[in-house]
């Protein structure tokens, strides 16, 4: 990947001013949450954890288990997150801390014979692991404390010798330290979580743009890390994530200027007639809000079965907008709700 399109990518990225919408960083952020549990295996959605997180709306189809370890990890990134406004140097007790948060419902007492440790408050591991059947073994155990004290040094002397605004350099220091972490394999549990976490944290310090792991390219993911344990350098995995980068990048950028594109076609079909006055911006804002719920009736009136969210994506408005004009709508006398919130409809009255 080049690493000047990287660059030009960023730059247009910020010039967009993409990432200054309403509920983007939060939005965003419930995405890096779902991808990242999902390479675990989770198949909760980013819409079941936004109404898991906003509403503590759980999903029927999901399993307990699936949705405790997206909440944990919602609450590691806030932990985490306020770490490095304060620029905390890491430490074997903040990364311990940090794991605790990520497994605290999901994880589990061991006794060995090495003896007791508890993945849950995020005890260091006291047996040997291996990368599934037949991988490679990682570092044996009794090695994992003095390796993850001189990851924690290492990682606070690259962090400190950054240059401001290099984003080539944050960007490939994180990724060496995500790797780093997966080979030290410290935990039991929930390793690939952390080193990810650890790596959006490196980002987020530095003032650039979290990495999302897609869980559609779980296998390219790990079939990189694979490649850099046995070539013993950095660069596949390297190449790999500055590819995922490019390809949110790409992405995000092509989808903001199609909806831009969307909006400005639609503004132009409207032809306002020429007698009537511009008017003020207040009776603008009253307006909008009427031809908003206006379309809502519309749409509920042709199909009662969409769901709030589908409402708010064809009218590219928030959920919580959608919700609030409902509300409206249904304290008029306009709109009723038909049976429970899963299986019922929507029902337009003659109010």
């Amino acid at each position: 990947m080049n690493r000047q399109n990287i660059l030009r990518q960023l730059d247009e990225f910020q010039r967009l001013g993409i990432g200054e919408q309403i509920d983007y960083r939060k939005f965003y952020l419930y995405s890096i949450i779902t991808h990242s549990t999902a390479i675990e295996g989770s198949t909760v959605t980013e819409i079941e954890n936004q109404l898991l997180f906003d509403e503590g709306i759980t999903s029927a189809k999901r399993t307990l288990q699936e949705q405790q370890m997206n909440l944990d990890l919602k609450t590691a990134y806030e932990h985490a997150f306020k770490l490095t406004e304060s620029h905390t140097d890491f430490s074997t007790q903040m990364l311990c801390q940090l794991s605790a948060d990520v497994m605290k419902n999901t994880g589990a007492a061991y006794n060995t014979i090495s003896g007791t440790f508890d993945a849950s408050k995020g005890d260091l591991r006291l047996v040997n692991v291996t990368a599934g059947f037949g991988g490679r073994s990682y570092l044996a155990w009794q090695k994992v404390p003095d390796a993850l004290a001189g990851f924690c040094d290492w990682l606070n002397s690259e962090r400190h010798a950054l240059k401001a605004d290099d984003a080539i350099a944050a960007y490939t220091l994180s990724f060496e330290a995500h790797r780093r972490l997966v080979n030290i394999h410290p935990w039991v549990d929930g390793n690939g979580r952390m080193s990810r976490l650890v790596m959006n944290m490196l980002q987020v310090e530095a003032r650039q743009l979290p990495t999302i792991v897609h869980k559609e390219h779980k296998e390219q993911y790990i079939q990189s890390l694979i490649e850099a344990a046995e070539t013993e350098t950095d660069e596949p995995f390297c190449e790999f994530m500055f590819d995922e980068l490019n390809f949110f990048l790409t992405q995000n950028i092509d989808n903001y200027r199609k909806s831009i594109e969307d909006n400005s076609q639609k503004s132009s079909q409207k032809t306002p007639k020429s007698s009537q006055k511009t008017p003020k911006s207040s009776q603008k804002s009253s307006k909008g809000s009427q031809k908003s719920s206006q379309k809502i009736l519309q749409m509920l009136a042709d199909d009662g079965a969409l769901t709030t969210q589908q409402v708010a994506d064809r009218l590219q408005l928030s959920r919580r907008a959608v919700a609030k004009h409902i509300q409206k709508l249904q304290e008029q006398g306009k709109l009723k709700r038909v049976g429970p919130d899963k299986g019922g409809h929507w029902e337009v009255t003659k109010s």
